[in-house]
């Protein structure tokens, strides 16, 4: 067997690995040596030390160039079977929670693209050139990983989990990603996916509307053990209800009663005005994390959710882009008030908060005593309205990381109510800008809260994962 691995690793999570009924944890820094000294797929495999070859930038044993964006060397390792005894052979490698998104992401580093990748070119070797000596069947090993795939990648990937099917190499997906893939492609990698193994299925990007929807979701909901679900571009707005359109969405939420495991749900940028009661009513436990960027909520939308059992649950809350400074304030108050036991992550981008709808909810935000990350980026708010946060906030001992949007203050010429649009395009005064950061650190530095980062920077840090938290 030829076991491919990516070069460079290191400052990720272990792999662990179960021998013999133990559990071993390995540190990636020595992921190929331990896939190729571990790993036999026959019992007179040993584990001496495995010779390298370093390849530039794709596995010399794959055709084509390599399905991921990033241009680095591999390494291959060859093993000789020996007739010498072996007491352990690899059962399980564990490859998942590899780092993906995000500036803090080590170069270095494999991500999801390269597990991916490495993963399917051994699942395929082993099937195409992989044999067992004459009498000796070949160990099983369990493969846990975490599979991103795209159009350009979804042909190799699929080769990949078909040959996994009966060989002793047994894939098995943690985390589905699929970013902008044609319906059928994705309901045929659905099919091949362990439904045992699967708890999370994201996709992006793939503007599936109910329509594709209501094709995708009976596959989805096979998988009886899945904690997480991530769709987009969902239009059930029942502002514009159409015959086909109420037929697609009855059939969407029957399929999303039969989870019974799920945990967080996100629905950003679908059209859920006056729905949302629908949605949530089917699900059979109560959520942890729920996601409801640019959902168009109406009040009695939020009304539901501050009364429903998943309000006191929530850990995470995204509402970005759902306007909260009307009448949806209301509402929007009411349901901090029921989840802030539990709030750890409030996510409120481009919500239209001035100062005035800011002052008015500090009371409620601040019983959130649990809260870590709050995000305000892309909101009209003033250095005063900031400054107000600050002083307030430092009951939250928790408390760790507020992006702030720039301050009015800083912009010149500023029409009001300033649309997001311009507040995100707009250029700042540099020096206004300067002063408001040096007088946030010196509150925060006179309030004993150093430690709490308060910045304006959306893309430098990963999205807190719901798993995480």
């Amino acid at each position: 067997m030829r076991c491919l691995a990516q070069s460079g690793l290191h400052g990720q999570e272990d792999c662990c690995a179960s021998r013999a009924g133990a559990h071993v944890a390995l540190p990636t820094a020595q992921l190929p040596a331990a896939v190729a000294g571990m790993c036999p797929l026959q019992p007179g495999l040993a584990a001496g030390a495995p010779q390298y070859r370093k390849h530039a930038g794709r596995d010399p044993g794959a055709d084509g160039p390599a399905p991921h964006p990033r241009d680095r060397g591999w390494y291959t390792a060859s093993l000789q079977p020996t007739h010498a005894p072996r007491k352990h052979a690899l059962r399980v490698l564990d490859m998942t929670g590899l780092l993906d998104d995000g500036v803090e992401q080590d170069p270095g580093t494999m991500s999801m693209w390269d597990c991916t990748a490495a993963v399917a070119r051994t699942c395929i070797a082993q099937q195409q050139g992989g044999t067992a000596e004459p009498g000796l069947a070949p160990i099983p090993v369990e493969v846990r990983v975490d599979l991103r795939v795209n159009r350009a990648s979804y042909a190799f990937l699929r080769e990949a989990l078909r040959s996994s099917v009966g060989s002793p190499l047994r894939l098995c997906c943690r985390d589905l990603r699929a970013e902008d893939l044609p319906m059928r492609n994705t309901v045929a990698l659905l099919q091949l996916l362990d439904a045992g193994c699967l708890r999370r299925v994201d996709l992006r990007f793939n503007n599936l509307g109910l329509r594709g929807l209501s094709v995708i979701i009976p596959h989805v909901a096979r998988f009886q053990h899945l904690a997480s679900l991530r769709l987009h571009y969902v239009h059930g707005d029942s502002r514009q209800p159409s015959v086909d359109g109420e037929d697609n969405f009855r059939y969407f939420l029957a399929q999303m009663g039969r989870f019974t495991c799920l945990r967080e749900l996100s629905m950003g940028s679908s059209l859920l005005s006056g729905r949302l009661d629908q949605l949530l009513s089917t699900l059979q436990s109560p959520l942890e994390s729920l996601e409801l960027a640019f959902c168009a909520l109406l009040p009695e939308d939020l009304r539901f959710l501050a009364r429903s059992p998943h309000a006191v649950h929530l850990k995470k809350l995204d509402l970005s882009g759902n306007d909260l400074s009307g009448s949806q304030l209301e509402p929007f108050q009411g349901l901090l008030q029921a989840a802030a036991a539990t709030l750890l992550h409030l996510e409120l981008t481009e919500c239209q908060l001035a100062d005035t709808q800011l002052l008015a909810t500090l009371p409620v935000l601040t019983r959130c005593s649990s809260l870590r990350y709050l995000g305000l980026y892309g909101n009209p708010l003033s250095m005063a309205g900031l400054k107000e946060l600050l002083r307030d906030s430092v009951v939250q001992a928790e408390l760790r990381t507020v992006v702030h949007p720039f301050p009015v203050d800083c912009y010149e010429g500023l029409p009001w109510p300033p649309p997001a649009s311009v507040l995100l395009e707009a250029s700042i005064n540099e020096e206004k800008f300067a002063r408001v950061e040096a007088e946030l650190h010196q509150l925060l530095l006179a309030s004993g809260r150093a430690h709490v980062l308060w910045t304006t920077d959306i893309y430098g840090r990963l999205a807190a994962d719901y798993f995480s938290l």
